[in-house]
């Protein structure tokens, strides 16, 4: 059974309705688009993986639901808005009518890295994890996906690493998952099905 899924920070959510943001017509599209070509998706023992997000300001993200995954297609009522979070402390504060996804805290690290990063994606695919562990940027295999240590562990990558041109990473740790980053959506996802057509 997979862990995929499973909230390892203190989340602190406010249920709320369906956001209204214009950044979600393109955050659902390339959801929706990265669902067809099977990179977020739902495991037979119907667990969810993959999620994206897009930064709002500074210190906010819209980013997609957890568990919903098993959606072909989504709707505002599918994200969430995180507004706060502390990596030390593994909580996250997040409003909208789901929880925050459960790799959430990592694409805070992320954002709270560089703000020239403005759009995530973390996608699930067997093959190219395989093929591009330590080809790409690694985590280390003991760093569990959805904690403090794995912030941590993005930091080192853009220190000792080209993470930072590279733009996509493997996550040793975290069967099957990669994520990429950019300035749009457009740049994080291509970067992805770039890889899959190499």
């Amino acid at each position: 059974m997979h862990d995929d899924g499973v909230i390892k920070y203190r989340c602190d959510w406010d249920p709320g309705p369906p956001l209204i943001f214009e950044q979600l017509t393109s955050l659902i599209a390339w959801r929706d688009r990265l669902y067809k070509a099977g990179l977020i998706g739902v495991y037979p023992d119907g667990i969810g993986f993959g999620n994206i997000s897009q930064r709002l300001t500074g210190t906010s993200f819209l980013i997609s639901g957890t568990q919903t995954g098993h959606y072909p297609a989504t709707t505002s009522a599918h994200y969430t808005l995180v507004d706060q979070w502390d990596i030390a402390q593994n909580t996250l504060h997040c409003v909208g009518p789901l929880k925050a996804s459960s790799e959430s805290l990592t694409h805070g690290a992320l954002y709270e890295y560089s703000p020239d990063i403005q759009a995530i994606v973390h996608i699930h695919h067997r093959e190219l994890w395989q093929a591009y562990q330590h080809v790409l940027p690694t985590t280390r295999a003991d760093v569990a996906y959805g904690t403090p240590a794995m912030a941590d562990e993005m930091w080192r990558l853009f220190r000792e690493s080209d993470l930072h041109t590279q733009k996509v990473l493997v996550m040793a740790g975290h069967e099957d998952g990669l994520i990429a980053f950019g300035q749009t959506l457009q740049v994080a996802a291509s970067n992805l099905l770039s890889l899959l057509k190499s």
